[in-house]
C-alpha cells in the first residue's frame, strides 16, 4: 500500500558514483565552505590554483547557511544557478540567474530575480567555475560575484547533494483502494515512441524534478469510511487532526490520502486541501471511483490506461502542494498581479500540471508526447524560487491580482455577472458575504461550455479591493480537480453559482467596514470574459459586543468551518459560531452561524481519531493506532437550528444567504425532516421556499422544480396522516 521505489537512497549513491565515472556532472545543491584569510593559497591546492591567482582579491569567509543551486547538466538542466545569502539573523536574499557555459565545468550570466527584491546586494553578474573531479564528495564550486562599482565577491561551495532540496511523502490509503504510486511507463500503447521504457514512481517523478524524495514506511490503511463517500467537512476533519500532530510550522512534508469517493460523486478525482491550519497546501486526496478510472470506449488497453490516469491524477494534485498552478492558468501572474516572475500559459504543455483532454488532439495526442515530467518553467520554479514560495505550509497560491490589463474579448459570447441578492449592496457588520456568479450566453447561438466551469473556478479570478487597499484575488480553501462536463447553454441561458467571498486561502478578503470592489474574469483561448465591478459596502458594527466577537469570528478556523458548511473537529470555532447564534440571534450572521453548526450533525459523520498522548512524530496513523469513527447524528438540534436560519423571516434568509445557497440549505432541511417522517412538514419547508423566492422573481424553472417537489411530498404526506385529500 506503500510507494517502494526500486532505487533506495543508497541505490541512488551507487547510481551516482557509477554515472560520475562515466561524465562529471555538477548540478547540485553546494553550501557555503568558509575559507579563512590568509589561508587561499591552501584553498588553491583543491583545485583553483590558476584561478585564484587570477582573481585578484582575497577569498572572503563564507557566511554559514549560504547555499548555491547549480543546474547545468544531468536531468532537464534549466540553464540556471540560484542562491540564498544570510542577510540578517531573520531573513535571508534569494538570487537566481541564467547562465551559459564558458569552458569546462564554468558557466557566466547575469542575475536577473532577487528577493527581496529592494537589497543592497547590488552584484548583477556571476561566474561559476566547478573543480574537476568525479568524487561528488571533493567537488568545490568558486562564484564571483561581480557589478557595477563594486569590488567581486568571492565564495567558495563544497558540494551537498545532487538534488537542489528535500521533500517528504506519506500514502495513506482507504479499504480496498490500493494506491497506484509506480507504472511501467510503456505499458499502454499509447505512448511516445522513443521514450524509454521503465517502471516509475512517483518519488522518482520528483527525484527528476531535483528533490532528494523519501516515503515514510509506516502506510496508514485506514478502514472504509461507513457510507463509502467523503463529504467535504469530513476530509477536512480527518486532515485537521492528522496534521495536528505536527509542528505547526512550514516544512517539507506532504500528505496524500487514495480514497474511493467523494459525495459529490464520480465527478470528482481529486482535491488539495490547502487550509490546514495556518500553514498551507500540505495534503492532497485522491478519489479511484470516479471519471479517472473510466478508460474511454475502445480503449486498447483497459488496464494500463486506468493505472497511468491514477498515476498522473496523484502526481498532478501533488504539484499543486508545491504551489503549481495548472499549465493554462499561468497567466494569472503577469496580466493581473506579481506572482515570483511574470508567466505566460502553457496551453499545449505535455507536463503533469496539464490537463491530457485539453490539448489540441485530446488524451491521445497528449499521451503521444508526454514523458511524465513537469515543463521547464515549472521545473525552474521548483527548484530555484524561493523557499517560501515551494515549500508546503509557506506561501499561499497566486496573490494580489486585478484586471488593469485584461486580454479582453471583442463581443464576447458569453457574459460573467457577479451580484448579490439584495436592492442595496451593503451589508450588516459581521454578515459573511457571499455573491452570485452568472455565466449567461449572450450570443444568439447554442454554446457549449463546461457544466462543472463555475464549481471549480477553473480559469476563473476573482479581485478584491478595498477603498485604499491593494487587490487581492479570492483564493478559494480547496481546490477541485473535476472531470469536464460539456453542456449546451440556449441563448439566455446561464449557469450560476454562490461564493462565499469573505475567506480563503489569502486570509479574511471583506470584513472590515468600508467600500469594497469585486470584479470577475473567465480566461479563455479567445480571451478574457470580464464582469462589471461589483460595488458593496460593509456597514460599521452596532454595539461594542459586535466588534468583541468578531476578534474571533474572523479567524481562520471560523472561515474554514463556515467554507466547509461545518466541522466535527474544530470545536474552538464551532463555540464561537455559537455564541454568535446565542448574543447576535437578531442579526443576519446568526442564521449563517446556525447553517454549519446544523449541517455538522445532520447525519452521521466519520472523523478520524489518534489515541490520547499520540508520539509528535511523522509516524502514520496505523502506526500509532488511529482508526476513523462514524459519529452518530444529531437531528433534532439540527432541524431546530435549519428552522431557525431558513424558516424564521425567510425573507431575510434568502436575501442574506443568496438565492442559490438558500435553495440548497432548505433542500438540506427538507432531507433531514423526510428521513425523520416528518414529510408533511417537509412539504411546508418547500412551500415557504416557493414563496419567498417566487416574490423575489427567480427563474421559472427553478420554481417548477420546487413546486415539483413540495406537490411530490404532499402526495406521500396525505396517506401517512389519515388525510382524504
Amino acid at each position: 500500500m506503500h510507494d517502494v521505489d526500486p532505487m533506495s537512497s543508497e541505490d541512488a549513491t551507487r547510481s551516482e558514483t557509477a554515472e560520475s565515472l562515466h561524465a562529471t556532472r555538477v548540478s547540485g545543491l553546494y553550501s557555503a565552505l568558509s575559507i579563512i584569510p590568509g589561508l587561499a593559497a591552501g584553498a588553491a591546492n583543491s583545485g583553483f590554483d590558476a584561478d585564484l591567482e587570477a582573481s585578484g582579491p582575497e577569498l572572503i569567509p563564507a557566511i554559514a547557511g549560504e547555499e548555491l543551486r547549480l543546474d547545468v547538466d544531468g536531468r532537464y538542466p534549466q540553464m540556471t544557478a540560484s542562491g540564498t545569502i544570510p542577510i540578517s539573523p531573520v531573513q535571508r536574499l534569494h538570487w537566481i540567474a541564467s547562465v551559459h557555459a564558458t569552458g569546462p565545468h564554468k558557466y557566466t550570466g547575469g542575475i536577473w530575480y532577487k528577493d527581496p527584491a529592494v537589497t543592497p546586494f547590488g552584484y548583477t553578474t556571476v561566474d561559476i567555475t566547478v573543480a574537476s573531479t568525479i568524487i561528488p564528495g571533493l567537488r568545490k564550486a568558486k562564484v564571483i560575484f561581480t557589478g557595477a562599482g563594486l569590488l567581486p565577491r568571492i565564495r567558495l561551495f563544497k558540494f551537498h547533494s545532487r538534488y537542489y532540496r528535500k521533500v517528504e511523502f506519506e500514502f495513506d490509503s482507504e479499504t480496498p483502494v490500493v494506491p497506484v504510486t509506480q507504472i511501467a511507463t510503456c505499458a499502454h500503447p499509447n505512448h511516445p515512441p522513443a521514450m524509454p521504457c521503465e517502471t516509475l514512481s512517483i518519488r522518482s517523478v520528483f527525484q527528476r524534478s531535483g528533490f532528494d524524495t523519501s516515503v515514510t514506511s509506516g502506510a496508514s490503511v485506514l478502514p472504509a469510511p461507513p457510507g463509502g463517500t467523503w463529504s467535504d467537512m469530513e476530509m477536512h476533519d480527518a486532515m485537521v487532526v492528522y496534521w495536528s500532530r505536527f509542528a505547526n510550522v512550514a516544512q517539507w512534508s506532504l500528505w496524500t490520502l487514495f480514497a474511493n469517493q467523494h459525495e459529490m460523486g464520480t465527478g470528482l478525482g481529486g482535491i488539495m486541501f490547502d487550509d490546514i491550519g495556518p500553514n498551507h497546501r500540505q495534503g492532497t486526496s485522491l478519489f479511484y471511483n470516479s471519471f479517472i478510472s473510466d478508460p474511454p470506449p475502445g480503449d486498447p488497453d483497459p488496464a494500463a490506461y486506468v493505472a497511468r490516469n491514477r498515476f498522473w491524477t496523484a502526481v498532478h494534485e501533488m504539484g499543486h502542494a508545491f504551489n503549481l498552478a495548472h499549465s493554462w492558468q499561468k497567466s494569472l501572474g503577469a496580466p493581473y498581479g506579481t506572482p515570483w516572475i511574470p508567466l505566460i500559459d502553457e496551453p499545449e504543455a505535455r507536463s503533469f500540471m496539464n490537463y491530457p483532454y485539453g490539448v489540441t488532439g485530446g488524451q491521445s495526442a497528449f499521451f503521444a508526447d508526454f514523458e511524465f515530467r513537469f515543463s521547464d518553467p515549472e521545473l525552474l520554479f521548483m527548484r530555484h524560487a524561493p523557499e517560501r514560495f515551494v515549500r508546503m505550509g509557506d506561501a499561499n497560491w497566486f496573490d494580489h491580482h486585478g484586471f488593469e490589463r485584461a486580454r479582453l474579448q471583442k463581443d464576447p459570447p458569453l457574459t460573467l455577472t457577479l451580484r448579490v441578492n439584495r436592492a442595496t449592496p451593503t451589508f450588516e457588520f459581521l454578515e459573511p458575504v457571499v455573491v452570485e456568479l452568472k455565466l449567461m450566453n449572450a450570443s444568439k447561438t447554442p454554446q457549449i461550455v463546461n457544466d462543472n466551469l463555475l464549481n471549480t473556478l477553473d480559469g476563473i479570478t476573482i479581485a478584491i479591493k478595498r477603498q485604499g487597499s491593494p487587490a487581492r484575488q479570492y483564493v478559494p480553501f480547496a481546490q477541485y480537480c473535476m472531470e469536464p462536463k460539456p453542456t449546451t447553454l440556449q441563448p439566455g441561458e446561464a449557469l450560476y453559482k454562490a461564493v462565499y467571498v469573505t475567506a480563503g486561502l489569502n486570509g479574511i478578503d471583506v470584513a472590515e467596514p468600508g467600500r469594497y470592489l469585486l470584479q470577475a474574469a473567465l480566461h479563455t483561448p479567445d480571451g478574457d470574459v470580464v464582469s462589471k465591478p461589483l460595488l458593496l459596502q460593509i456597514a460599521p458594527a452596532r454595539e461594542f459586543e459586535e466588534e468583541v466577537i468578531a476578534q474571533d469570528f474572523f479567524s481562520d478556523e471560523v472561515s474554514r468551518v463556515m467554507a466547509f458548511d461545518g466541522s466535527r473537529v474544530l470545536t474552538d470555532a464551532n463555540k464561537t459560531l455559537r455564541e454568535v447564534v446565542d448574543k447576535l440571534a437578531d442579526r443576519r450572521v446568526a442564521k449563517h452561524a446556525r447553517i454549519p453548526l446544523a449541517l455538522s450533525v445532520a447525519a452521521d459523520a466519520k472523523v478520524l481519531t489518534l489515541p490520547a498522548g499520540a508520539d509528535q512524530t511523522l509516524k502514520s496513523c496505523a502506526a500509532i493506532g488511529g482508526s476513523i469513527k462514524l459519529e452518530p447524528a444529531q437531528p433534532a438540534r439540527a432541524e431546530a437550528d435549519l428552522k431557525a436560519a431558513l424558516v424564521t423571516n425567510a425573507d431575510v434568509a434568502a436575501e442574506s444567504l443568496g438565492h442559490v445557497d438558500y435553495k440548497i440549505y432548505v433542500d438540506e432541511l427538507t432531507k433531514l425532516l423526510e428521513k425523520q417522517g416528518e414529510t408533511a412538514e417537509a412539504a411546508k419547508v418547500q412551500d415557504t421556499m416557493y414563496e419567498i423566492l417566487a416574490a423575489r422573481n427567480v427563474l421559472p424553472s427553478v420554481l417548477q422544480e420546487i413546486d415539483a417537489r413540495r406537490q411530490a411530498l404532499r402526495t406521500v404526506a396525505r396517506p401517512s396522516r389519515g388525510r382524504g385529500r
